[in-house]
């Protein structure tokens, strides 16, 4: 049995609620070290924690919104300032890297980035498993912004299972992608506010029996949530939280 090393180094929402970064949660496994998002906060976080840029094989990228994977640019240009010549895959809805690009362009025009790396940026598509070199992974629309291409992401490495909802209103999606998965790490923006394209606790926890996941732990809080974590009664992610699954 291999064990997975899960960190998190940014857990928080868009506005940085309570003082936590963007969402970045990096994974290490005896052959391989991956992110699963970037968010904008995403490049001190992991040098807070020691996290070397060059040993990160591949970015796993839920959906285009900038505290998911707005840290990319900045990623890539610490990589190429410090010399990086190992191979890294960025693996996201269709456009990463016209996305991508363009905000490097925007950043830090006239610098080259990408033309000193060697990327491989490749796309997934919806409901259909992708065979990558260090692990496979699915994913599947979730209800969230339209124009940000939202998925949740279901990872199979070794013999464990990591689904990520995304950032998702409820949908009946999350039991598919959380089905038996040995952690289930789900976006939970508010504690009872009802706004389309985020959860809300109340409303999951009246759906909790429906799951099938061996653990589960929300993130993304606002302050509201981040003020009665109390009153929940499921695990919760906080930054620098770390596990092995």
């Amino acid at each position: 049995m291999s064990l997975v090393y899960l960190k998190v180094i940014g857990c928080g929402d868009a506005f940085g609620s309570g003082g936590r970064l963007n969402t970045c949660f990096y994974v290490k496994t005896e052959t391989s070290k991956f992110l699963i998002d970037c968010g904008a906060s995403s490049l001190p976080g992991l040098k807070h924690h020691g996290i070397n840029i060059n040993d990160i094989d591949a970015i796993v990228i839920s959906h285009f919104h900038g505290d998911h994977y707005g840290g990319v640019p900045f990623l890539l240009l610490d990589a190429a300032i410090h010399g990086r010549k190992k191979k890294m895959q960025i693996i996201s809805p269709p456009g990463g890297k016209d996305r991508i690009s363009a905000l490097l362009d925007l950043l830090y025009p006239g610098t080259s980035v990408l033309e000193k790396l060697n990327v491989d940026f490749l796309e997934y598509a919806a409901d259909k498993v992708l065979k990558l070199e260090h692990f496979n992974l699915r994913a599947l629309p979730v209800i969230h912004s339209e124009k940000a291409l939202p998925h949740g992401i279901r990872i199979e490495i070794s013999d464990k299972v990591i689904a990520y909802s995304g950032d998702t209103s409820w949908t009946n999606t999350l039991l598919a992608l959380s089905d038996k998965a040995d952690v289930f790490i789900c976006e939970c923006n508010f504690f009872g506010t009802q706004a389309k394209g985020h959860m809300n606790y109340l409303e999951l926890e009246m759906r909790l029996p429906e799951f099938s996941c061996k653990r589960m732990l929300l993130t993304h809080f606002d302050q509201e949530m981040l003020e009665k974590l109390d009153q929940l009664k499921v695990g919760y992610l906080s930054d620098g939280f770390a596990l092995m699954v």
